[in-house]
Formats: structure tokens, C-alpha cells, sequence
């Protein structure tokens, strides 16, 4: 009898297995509805024959993961807000175009500054050596008064030729859209200043021919002078007006809200968005735009599974009450706060626990270093590694717990195989503790640390309802866009602050103690 019953249940067994196969073939076989909104599509890539799917076997899948590093991660996506089309190639090409023509614009401003401080140097030596080359015999004689004169001229030439390359002729930091109107200002006033006294110098003294050299030499001593005091008036403009802070701009970005705040002076529109974005790279975290796909996925997921019925036909009453039943469905099913909770909960536990593997991993890594320093008097030179050496062979021991915490923190398209490397041998080279090698990967840092190439974007858009060129006022909102994310600026002007002194009687801090029986002094 047990027999029996143990032959029928197996019989059942494989019968209810065959129903259910069949049942499951024929579900993949047939679309979901008529309308083929449940249905979706599939792409099959076969292999070559001869070659195994690397799926077949999970255990060699673990090893290729391994291996190349960072070459088989996998991205869940869902429907792209930036997409790439024939529009947007024309507009990539468009802004090469005018890539180029900044870089012309450039260069032409770079030539025109260079031509006239050339210019400026050269017009006091021109006024003092004109005289003696066309008429010298008709000169009076100078003596030693001219002389002076000459050391006085050349010493100031000296410090304002320094003063210009300091203030005028440094690297360019970025491109702006518009010009700069004080610099230009400057630099028209230059101009017609030196145009002025070439004009004065040809009508009273090359057409009269004055005799009086000692008068021609102090008049190129005046203009050295105006141009020291020009140069005066460039570093209170461009430097000094700025340093007093009189505003305060609010940062915003707009994906995850990170925010910061900075004060600033009396600065353009423009040159204050450049403080920003200098300021951007050094203080902001890197931005990842992985830490937002949960979220849309979850929300995605979430209204994949409602369910819309037209029962009462297009009517606009139908759809009100539609709509009606839609909300009400979802407020009775709506779970996602739960789900929400559990998969941060999940999250942050996956993420403890490949942090303490980490972190044992790196540290014994670190004490094999160590264990080498010490005993490198007792070893054949052979043996002594370099640091690049000595990253090399100890990452291997590291590599699988860093790869999977980077995975786990969707921090892996950050930190290619080689800058580990190089981290990991410049922390060998100054003696650099383990939790100083982790901290680059234990928390996001800022996008100077990170190389350029991870970088999203180094093109920045500047838009804004005042012009550019106009100063900074309160309330005035400008945005900063690059690629996925933009920087949202708000300038708030630094409130004006009476502040008043009182006068405090040191004979006033007297005091009675008061002594009664239920207390304990």
C-alpha cells in the first residue's frame, strides 16, 4: 500500500508539472489582451556556434566580473529624458562652430591688449630719443637734472611693466559671453590717453622743434606717471571693488538640492557665475546621476501595476469617475512608503557590510606593506618593490570586496582600475594610514578629485533675464546649465546691520545670597 500510494503521488506529480509547463508555453505563446498592451517585445542574441553563453554558467559569470573591472556593470533604465536627435546633432555642431569663433574672439582681444601695451611702453622712450635723432645739434644742453630724469623713468617703466603683466596678462580662467566693461573701459581710456599726448607731443614740440630737451624728458615723465596712476585705477576696479561682500548667493542643484552659499562683492552677472562654478567644483559632490534612477524606477514599477478600465464609455462623466475609481484604487493599494522603507533598510545593511569588508580587506593588505618596510634590510635588492610595485601586488587581495562596495554605492563608472592603482601606490609613497586610502571611497567627494574624463560636462550655459554685463542686485535669479543638471542662483542682498553698544556698570554684578533652612548651602 505505501508503495502504491508513493507511485500514485508521483504519477500526480509529474502529471500537475507537465499541466503547468504546457500552461506556461502556451502563456508565451499567446499575447496577454487583444490590444497588446501587456505584451513586450524581446530580442534573442544567439551566440556563434562553438561558444557557451557565459550565462549558462554563474560561477565563471562571478570570475569575468572579477577580471575586468568595471567592463560588466549593469544599468536598469527606464525611458531616457535626454535623448539624441538629429536636431541635437546640428546643435553640437553648431556650438563647435561657435567654439571656434570664441576662440578667434579670444585671441583677437589678446592682440589688441598686447598691441597697445606695446604701444603705452614704447611712447615714453619714443618721446625721450625723437629729439636727438632728428635734431640733436639744435638741443640745449641737459646735464645731470636729464640724467635723473632718465633713472626715474626707466625704474617706473620697470614697475609698471610688472604691475601690467600681473594685473592684465594672466591665464585666462574661462570664456564669457560678453566682455569685460570695466577692463574694457580701461583699456579704451588707455588709448585715448596715449593718443592725446602723441598728439600734443607732434603739434608743440616735433613741428616747433623745441630746444628745450630737460622740458621734452620731465613731459615723458608726466606720462609715465598717468600711467602709473591708470594702473592704480585698474586694481581698485578690478580687484579691490569686489573683495567687500554685499551679496549672498544661494546655489541650488536642481537634481538631488545640494545647496551652498557664498558672498560676494559688487561683481557682473557673469564673473559672479564664473565664482560659482570655480567654487562648484571644490564644494559640491560629485554629481551621480545612478542614486536617482531607484527612485524612478520604484515610481515606474509602481504604476505598472494599475490597471485602467473604460466602463462607461468616452463620456466625460465616465472619465471623472474613472479617474475617481483610479485614485481610490490607489490609495487603498498604495504600498510604496513600505516598500520605500524596507529597500533603504536593505540598502543601508548591504552597504555595512561591504564597507566592513572593505575596510578588514585594505587593512590587512596594508600591514603585508608594513611587515615589508620592516624587514627590507633582511631581503636581496631584487625583491625590493617600488610603490607602483607594490600597489600591484597587494590590490589583487583588495579588489573584489572595493569592486563590490563601488557597486553596491553606484559609485563604479567613477573609479577606473588605474586611478585605484595610482591612489593606492601614492598612499604607499607618503605613508598613509588605510583610512586615509578608503576615505576617497567610503564618501563622495568633491569633481576635482575625480580625473576630468568623469566629468560630465565642462560646457556650461548662462541664462538669465538681466543682461549679463549688468551687476548683481537683490532678487535676481540666474541658472547655470550643463548636460543632465543645472545650478540655480539666488542673490540675496547682505541686510544692513545697526548695531549699538550698551554701557554695563561693573558695580552692578553684586549679589546677596539668601540663605534658608530647607536648602543645603
Amino acid at each position: 500500500c505505501v508503495t502504491k500510494s508513493r507511485h500514485r503521488s508521483l504519477t500526480l506529480a509529474n502529471s500537475n508539472s507537465n499541466h503547468s509547463h504546457s500552461r506556461t508555453r502556451e502563456r508565451h505563446k499567446s499575447p496577454r489582451n487583444k490590444d497588446g498592451r501587456g505584451s513586450e517585445k524581446s530580442v534573442t542574441i544567439q551566440p556563434p556556434t562553438g561558444e557557451p553563453l557565459l550565462g549558462n554558467d554563474s560561477a565563471r559569470t562571478e570570475e569575468v566580473q572579477d577580471d575586468n573591472w568595471g567592463e560588466t556593470t549593469t544599468a536598469i533604465t527606464g525611458t531616457s529624458e535626454h535623448s539624441i536627435s538629429q536636431e541635437d546633432i546640428a546643435r553640437i555642431s553648431k556650438d563647435m562652430e561657435d567654439s571656434v569663433g570664441l576662440d578667434c574672439k579670444r585671441y583677437l582681444g589678446l592682440t589688441v591688449a598686447s598691441f597697445l601695451g606695446l604701444l603705452v611702453f614704447l611712447t615714453p622712450i619714443a618721446f625721450i630719443l625723437l629729439p636727438p635723432i632728428l635734431w640733436r645739434d639744435e638741443l640745449e644742453p641737459c646735464g645731470t637734472i636729464c640724467e635723473g630724469l632718465f633713472i626715474s623713468v626707466a625704474f617706473k617703466l620697470l614697475i609698471l611693466l610688472i604691475g601690467t603683466w600681473a594685473l592684465f596678462f594672466r591665464k585666462r580662467r574661462a570664456d564669457m559671453p560678453r566682455v569685460f566693461v570695466f577692463r574694457a573701459l580701461l583699456l579704451v581710456l588707455i588709448f585715448l590717453f596715449v593718443v592725446s599726448y602723441w598728439l600734443f607731443y607732434g603739434v608743440r614740440i616735433l613741428d616747433s622743434r623745441d630746444r628745450n630737451y630737460q622740458g621734452i624728458v620731465q613731459y615723458a615723465v608726466s606720462l609715465v606717471d598717468a600711467l602709473l596712476f591708470i594702473h592704480y585705477l585698474a586694481i581698485v576696479l578690478l580687484e579691490l571693488r569686489q573683495l567687500q561682500p554685499m551679496f549672498t548667493l544661494q546655489v541650488v542643484r536642481s537634481t538631488d538640492g545640494e545647496s551652498r552659499f557664498y558672498s560676494l562683492g559688487h561683481l557682473s552677472i557673469q564673473r559672479a557665475a564664473l565664482v560659482v562654478l570655480e567654487n562648484y567644483y571644490k564644494d559640491f559632490t560629485i554629481y551621480n546621476p545612478n542614486l536617482l534612477t531607484a527612485s524612478k524606477f520604484r515610481a515606474a514599477k509602481h504604476m505598472a501595476g494599475l490597471k485602467v478600465y473604460n466602463v462607461d464609455g468616452p463620456s466625460n462623466n465616465a472619465t471623472g469617475q474613472s479617474r475617481a475609481m483610479i485614485a481610490a484604487a490607489a490609495r487603498r493599494r498604495d504600498s510604496s512608503h513600505n516598500e520605500l522603507y524596507y529597500e533603504e533598510a536593505e540598502h543601508e545593511r548591504r552597504v555595512k557590510k561591504r564597507k566592513a569588508r572593505l575596510v578588514v580587506a585594505v587593512e590587512e593588505a596594508f600591514i603585508h606593506i608594513q611587515r615589508l618596510q620592516v624587514e627590507e634590510q633582511q631581503k636581496a635588492p631584487g625583491e625590493v618593490m617600488d610603490p607602483r610595485e607594490a600597489a600591484q601586488a597587494i590590490f589583487p587581495s583588495m579588489a573584489r570586496a572595493l569592486q563590490k562596495y563601488l557597486r553596491t554605492t553606484r559609485q563604479q563608472h567613477y573609479h577606473s582600475m588605474e586611478s585605484i592603482l595610482q591612489h593606492l601606490a601614492f598612499c604607499i609613497t607618503n605613508g598613509m594610514t588605510p583610512k586615509a586610502f578608503l576615505e576617497r571611497y567610503l564618501s563622495a567627494g568633491p569633481t576635482l578629485q575625480y580625473d576630468k574624463d568623469r566629468w560630465l560636462s565642462t560646457q556650461w550655459r548662462l541664462v538669465s533675464d538681466e543682461a549679463v554685463t549688468n551687476g548683481l542686485r537683490d532678487g535676481i535669479v540666474f541658472v547655470l546649465k550643463c548636460l543632465d543638471f543645472s545650478l540655480v542662483v539666488n542673490v540675496k542682498k547682505i541686510p544692513f546691520i545697526i548695531l549699538s553698544e550698551e554701557f554695563i556698570d561693573p558695580k552692578s554684578h553684586k549679589f546677596v545670597l539668601r540663605l534658608q533652612s530647607e536648602t543645603s548651602v
